[in-house]
């Protein structure tokens, strides 16, 4: 019960990592509020953990806003924060990404930190304590061709976490990052670009450890990180990688 009584925010919380994260958050002791998207996959996750659904836009701030004023009233105030929710663009040419796409994937991947840490940074500094952990990407560390805005995006939060943890540590505050590989998670045909036995051989074949992340590894990942045992850790981007970054 290394989390007991904490209480934690997940967003994209309703699949993949995101999930895998809201159940072993659960199992050792917290509250979720589980935030997605899709209100059916949220639902689906809180029911099966005894948290709390919230769907929600994360890129919209008015969204958000009540994302936050739901977790405080529901659970009396919000010791962690996951930043897990993310999407990418198809592979393809830097210069044939479109507009919308990159508008997508900066918004969903960045703006969305910047507004949950708006309004949950105030409440973690005025409780003198707080978690944060950023689901970043092995993208953010060794690019992948192709993938170029959704690499620059990661890149970002990578930096971005070192930059909060620096600001936020005289308050209490720790912030550190996962950087986990592609995995069996909703985003891999999108990485991938086509769900093909050659295709996952390819990706595969870049993982010294011979396997995708797993939900279950980023859920003790975070964990530990958001755990007591990570008390001076702060300002981390720990690779989840299977070796992929060596």
């Amino acid at each position: 019960m290394r989390l007991a009584d904490k209480r934690a925010i997940v967003t994209g919380g309703g699949s993949g990592f995101g999930a895998g994260i809201a159940r072993k958050f659960a199992a050792e002791g917290a509250k979720v509020v589980v935030a997605d998207i899709n209100s059916d996959a949220a639902g689906r996750i809180a029911d099966e953990i005894g948290g709390i659904a919230v769907a929600v836009d994360i890129a919209d701030g008015a969204g958000v806003a009540e994302l936050v004023g739901t977790a405080e009233d529901k659970l009396g105030g919000i010791d962690i924060l996951v930043n897990n929710a993310g999407v990418t663009h198809l592979p393809s040419l830097l210069e044939d990404v479109s507009e919308t796409d990159f508008d997508r994937v900066l918004s969903v991947n960045c703006k969305s930190v910047y507004l949950l840490s708006r309004e949950i940074v105030p409440i973690m500094k005025r409780a003198g304590q707080g978690n944060i952990v950023n689901i970043a990407s092995t993208a953010g560390v060794s690019p992948r061709p192709k993938l170029n805005w959704y690499n620059a995006s990661k890149g970002w939060l990578i930096t971005a976490t070192r930059a909060m943890a620096i600001e936020l540590a005289p308050f209490g505050i720790r912030v550190n990052a996962l950087n986990p590989v592609a995995g069996e998670t909703p985003l891999l045909k999108s990485f991938m670009g086509e769900d093909t036995p050659e295709m996952r051989a390819k990706f595969l074949s870049t993982i010294p450890i011979g396997r995708f992340s797993t939900p279950e590894d980023l859920g003790n990942a975070a964990c530990f990180l958001a755990s007591d045992e990570a008390s001076m850790i702060t300002g981390v981007a720990m690779e989840v990688d299977g070796g992929r970054c060596i």
